[in-house]
C-alpha cells in the first residue's frame, strides 16, 4: 500500500508583527480557510476524511485548545471527523504529515489531512500556557550550565563549522531572489491559496503574495545589519562566538498556514484523483539540545540509508532556513549540489510560521517536482530543543 498527496496548498507568508497583512485573522480561521480551499480544490468529501492532524507551536492563547479541532469545525466538515494538534516544534506540520502516511500505510486511515497554523503576530514566539519555564528541575539538573535560544545555537554552529558573516548573507541574498524569482514566473501561484483580509476601516482586500520577500535584497545590504543576539554573559560561556546573526540572515517571524491531503492511492483511484507524490520514507531523531539545529544531518542520513537512495539522486531539496548556517552546514556535510537546495528560495525569504512551515515545505517541494518532472524530493527540518524530521518523496 502507498501514501500519496494527491494536493497540497499553504496561504501567502504575513509578517508576524502587529500591521502584518495576515495579522488580522484569528489563527484558527487562517487554518479554517486552508481547510476550505483544500476541500475546494480537491471536490474531497469533508465527510470522507478520517482525521486531520495539525501541527501549532504556540498552542496558547488563540492556539489553545486544540487549534486544528476547531478549524475543522470551522471549516464545516462533519462533526464526526476527529482533529488533534501536535507539537515537534517546528517540524510539527512535517510530523503531522508524517502521522498522517504513516496511519495509511498501517490501514488505519483511508483519507487524512496533515496541516499546520501560526500566527505569530497574535500568539508571540515563547508564550506558554501558564507564562512560566516548562522544563522542570530534572532536565535542568541534567543541563546545570542551562540551554541557549535557537539565535545563540546558530551562533554556535556558524562558529564551529567557520561560516562567515559573508557567507551567511549571500545565502540569504540567495534566498530572497530565488523567491522572487519563483513568484515572478508564477510557480507559486498554484500553491498559494489567496486568502480575504478585512482591514481596520472595514474594507476588504485579497491577499496572494508572501509578504516577506524582499526582491531588493543583496549580501552588501544585509552586511549593515547588527547581531541580534550578543549578550555579554553569552560571550564569557562561548567565546568562539563573534556574533554573526542578524535578522538579514534569520527566517523572520510568520503567520501562515498549509494542508496537505493524503490517502491510500487505491483511494485515490476510487474516487478519481491523480496523486502529485507518493511517500517514500521517513526519519526523525533527536540531536544535541544545546546546538539544537544540527539534527538534519544525523535525521538525513537515517533517511537515505533507510530509502537505499544516495543525494545525487534526489532532484530538489528543501532544509529549512530557521536560520542561515542550518542549509550552510547540511549543504557542506553531504556535499549537496547548491542549486538544488531550496530552489525556490527558503525560510529566509518566504517565513517560517512555525507550527505550519513543515507542511509548507511539503507543498513547495511537490510543485516543484511536479513542474520540473524531477523523481525525489528530500524534505528536512531542524526543530527547538534538538530533533529533526526528514520526508522523502517521489513524484507520481
Amino acid at each position: 500500500m502507498d501514501a500519496v498527496i494527491v494536493d497540497a496548498i499553504r496561504t501567502p507568508s504575513g509578517k508576524g508583527k502587529l500591521g502584518g497583512q495576515l495579522s488580522g485573522v484569528h489563527p484558527a480561521e487562517l487554518l479554517t480557510r486552508t481547510l476550505r480551499g483544500l476541500v475546494e480544490r480537491t471536490g474531497i468529501d469533508p465527510g470522507a476524511v478520517d482525521d486531520v492532524i495539525g501541527g501549532c507551536v504556540g498552542q496558547a492563547g488563540e492556539q489553545a485548545l486544540n487549534i486544528t479541532r476547531n478549524a475543522v469545525l470551522g471549516a464545516g466538515f462533519p462533526e464526526s471527523v476527529p482533529a488533534t494538534t501536535i507539537d515537534r516544534q517546528c517540524g510539527s506540520s512535517q510530523q503531522a504529515a508524517h502521522f498522517a502516511a504513516q496511519g495509511v500505510l498501517a490501514g488505519t486511515y483511508d483519507v487524512v489531512i496533515a496541516c499546520g497554523v501560526e500566527s505569530m503576530s497574535r500568539v508571540p514566539m515563547g508564550t506558554t500556557p501558564m507564562g512560566t519555564n516548562p522544563r522542570g528541575p530534572s532536565m535542568a539538573a541534567r543541563y546545570p550550565e542551562g540551554l541557549v535560544n535557537q539565535g545563540v545555537s546558530a551562533e554556535l554552529i556558524a562558529a564551529r563549522w567557520k561560516f562567515g558573516r559573508e557567507e551567511l548573507d549571500e545565502f540569504s541574498a540567495r534566498s530572497h531572489a530565488r523567491a522572487a524569482q519563483t513568484a515572478a514566473s508564477g510557480a507559486f501561484d498554484d500553491e498559494i491559496l489567496p486568502v480575504a483580509v478585512t482591514g481596520a476601516d472595514g474594507t476588504e482586500h485579497v491577499v496572494s503574495t508572501d509578504e516577506t520577500v524582499r526582491a531588493s535584497t543583496t549580501a552588501d545590504g544585509l552586511a549593515g545589519l547588527r547581531p541580534s543576539f550578543a549578550d555579554e554573559e553569552l560571550a564569557r560561556r562561548f567565546p568562539e562566538i563573534d556574533w554573526r546573526i542578524t535578522p538579514g540572515n534569520s527566517s523572520p517571524l510568520t503567520d501562515g498556514a498549509s494542508a496537505v491531503l493524503i490517502m491510500s492511492e487505491a483511494k485515490a483511484a476510487a474516487l478519481g484523483l491523480q496523486p502529485k507524490a507518493r511517500f517514500h520514507s521517513f526519519a526523525v531523531t533527536g540531536s544535541d539540545p544545546l546546538l539544537m539545529l544540527t539534527g538534519v544531518v544525523p535525521a538525513t542520513r537515517k533517511l537515505l540509508d533507510r530509502a537505499g537512495v544516495s543525494i545525487d539522486e534526489i532532484d530538489a531539496y528543501e532544509v529549512n532556513e530557521a536560520f542561515a548556517p542550518v542549509p550552510l552546514l547540511w549543504q557542506r556535510e553531504f556535499d549537496a549540489d547548491p542549486a538544488r537546495l531550496n530552489p525556490c528560495g527558503g525560510a529566509i525569504a518566504l517565513g517560517h510560521p512555525l507550527g505550519a512551515s513543515g507542511t509548507r515545505l511539503l507543498t513547495t517541494l511537490v510543485n516543484q517536482l511536479q513542474a520540473t518532472g524531477g523523481r525525489y524530493g528530500l524534505q528536512t527540518m531542524c526543530e527547538g530543543g534538538g530533533m529533526a524530521n526528514a520526508t522523502l518523496v517521489e513524484r507520481l
